[in-house]
């Protein structure tokens, strides 16, 4: 299958699991080209790796599946820490390689940024090099929700945990650049719920990589019960939206046709981590409803052509 799209991974793999099925399923997915991946780091305090070397630990999990699964793709350790204000990048090899793979003249395969966690890399690369901005698309799992967009949250005061992984970060991103964003909110990516019956079933047979993310799962459950709370009979696969909105487009006039999105101008985000609307936005899409039958299928087909 040719690839339709380059899609650099970055997420926060020493964390919730929920982003080793979304780096599994887009590695089965032959409409792309994942020129490399990124393991970035977790927000200050996480109980599930509570290191000062999440990126580095992030991107040991990343290869030890990428191993597991016989897939010979570079990855690269983001910084461990957040941006120190949203002037100041933090520059290294991760950080290099997106640049340079953004400024590329020898392929016409659109870029993509797959993000299901913070902003660090990112936020860094168009500090550094701003030219960057106009030659890729960063779809963002994170952010909270938007006012008379999709449904609201319970909490309306509680801050989204990808934002508060790195807020300046985000700030640069949406205040200060011209990256075109396709972001998938909280009320949105909850949306993308399995059972763990589901997984029992049809992840799990699948041999070394079907018990690998079953065991991951588990092993999330297990600690969270140790800490006092029951996760119940779900899982949130929040970041499998990734997959859906950079593989899974249509055959002709390609696009995540059927997934709902609003186009509104691009919010400022304050100090604190909420949105200030600006009629004077750049457009961005935001997600309110998700493919999740194609979502879903398509990676339990995927994971078991893969073992079969």
């Amino acid at each position: 299958m040719r690839p339709r799209y380059r899609v650099v991974i970055d997420n926060d793999f020493s964390g919730d699991p929920d982003d080793l099925f979304q780096l599994a399923h887009h590695v089965l997915s032959g409409s792309v080209e994942i020129p490399f991946v990124i393991g970035s780091h977790l927000a200050p305090g996480d109980v599930f790796d509570p290191s000062s070397h999440q990126a580095d630990n992030a991107a040991a999990a990343a290869r030890r599946l990428l191993a597991l699964m016989g897939r010979d793709i570079p990855v690269y350790a983001g910084s461990n820490t957040g941006l120190p204000d949203p002037e100041t990048p933090i520059r290294n090899a991760a950080v290099d390689a997106l640049i340079h793979e953004a400024l590329r003249t020898d392929t016409e395969l659109p870029l993509f940024v797959a993000l299901g966690a913070g902003l660090t890399e990112l936020a860094s690369a168009v500090l550094l090099e701003p030219r960057i901005a106009s030659r890729l698309t960063a779809i963002w799992i994170g952010g909270p929700e938007h006012r008379g967009l999709g449904l609201p949250f319970p909490l309306p005061d509680h801050l989204e945990y990808n934002l508060a992984i790195d807020i300046p970060a985000a700030r640069v991103v949406f205040n200060e650049s011209q990256i075109s964003i396709w972001q998938v909110p909280r009320s949105t990516y909850r949306q993308a719920l399995v059972s763990r019956a589901e997984l029992e079933r049809r992840v799990r047979p699948l041999g070394p990589l079907g018990e690998f993310l079953a065991d991951a799962v588990d092993d999330l459950a297990a600690r969270a019960e140790a800490g006092g709370l029951a996760i119940g009979e779900t899982y949130c696969l929040g970041d499998q939206p990734l997959v859906l909105l950079t593989a899974l487009h249509t055959a002709f006039e390609p696009d995540a046709a059927s997934s709902h999105y609003d186009v509104i101008p691009t919010p400022l985000l304050s100090p604190d981590g909420w949105y200030r609307e600006r009629a004077d936005g750049r457009p961005m899409r935001v997600y309110t409803r998700l493919d999740t039958r194609l979502m879903f299928e398509d990676m339990f087909a995927k994971f078991a052509l893969f073992q079969g």
